[in-house]
């Protein structure tokens, strides 16, 4: 494990159950109106950012290659957290997170480039 690795985990961990706690908390002001509710749908975004980034460097920890499951598992603790706050936060954390996952994918691939052209 990288010497980062450590820290990103128990970072992502952190972030996670703080925004986690405040969605919570926030819920009624969060489902009272359609601003609010996309709000809510963004905020269940960032718990599927931390929390993929939490199951990435565990798995990569244990030794196990990263794969399309831990998005999957991360997408379905974001949505039932999104399912809390109100069902149209749902569907706006899932196209959040959408778009969270491309952006992430994008970042990945211009580093490994740098990464690997560094190299030779």
């Amino acid at each position: 494990m990288a010497a980062g690795g450590g820290r990103s985990m128990l970072g992502s961990m952190l972030l996670f159950t703080v925004v986690l706690s405040l969605q919570e908390v926030c819920r009624g002001k969060l489902a009272s109106s359609e601003l609010f509710t996309i709000l809510g749908g963004f905020t269940s975004s960032l718990l599927f950012l931390f929390s993929l980034t939490f199951i990435g460097n565990l798995q990569e920890s244990s030794g196990a290659k990263s794969s399309w499951g831990a998005v999957v598992i991360a997408e379905i603790i974001a949505l039932v957290a999104a399912s809390t706050v109100h069902r149209v936060c749902i569907t706006t954390c899932f196209l959040f997170s959408a778009g969270l996952l491309y952006e992430m994918n994008k970042i990945s691939g211009y580093m490994l480039s740098e990464s690997k052209s560094k190299r030779h």
